[in-house]
């Protein structure tokens, strides 16, 4: 009989297509922003005070939203300057990769047509020992899901 483990959340690599890979670039401590839900519209029913109709109208995704140890000089940084500061929006697509005990691709998260949006570093604080953290965030039309 064999047994089912869910697989652990924290083995995950990040890649930004298009870029050069870069060990360092693919770091990432924490990724959220992965879901999707149905849109809805609310109708008043003609007559009725008592209740709405409420109909699909499309999928909506959330940004994207990475934190890392602070890296400065890195591929994904001059793509996110080039963007926000420069304005010159190059979509790129990105993989989020759920890795298996081997390092082997288990699930893939392809989201399509991403940008970044924001760009944030933890607050510097002389009484604190802790890592500069840099956050950032994309934004994504939809994702694929890709099971290995």
């Amino acid at each position: 009989m064999t047994h089912y483990y869910p697989p652990v959340s924290f083995h995950f690599r990040v890649e930004v297509l298009g870029l050069p890979p870069n060990s360092q670039d693919v770091r990432f401590s924490e990724v959220s922003g992965l879901s999707m839900e149905m849109g809805t519209e609310e109708v008043a029913e003609g007559g009725e005070n008592r209740f709405v109709q409420k109909y699909p109208t499309c999928a909506r995704y959330p940004e994207l939203v990475m934190k890392r140890g602070l890296l400065p000089n890195s591929e994904i940084i001059t793509w996110i300057r080039e963007c926000i500061e420069e304005f010159r929006i190059q979509p790129r697509n990105v993989d989020v990769v759920l890795l298996n005990d081997q390092h082997q691709p288990l699930l893939t998260w392809h989201l399509v047509n991403a940008y970044p949006t924001r760009w944030s570093v933890s607050d510097l604080n002389a009484s604190n020992n802790a890592v500069s953290i840099e956050t950032l965030q994309l934004f994504y039309q939809y994702f694929t899901l890709d099971r290995s």
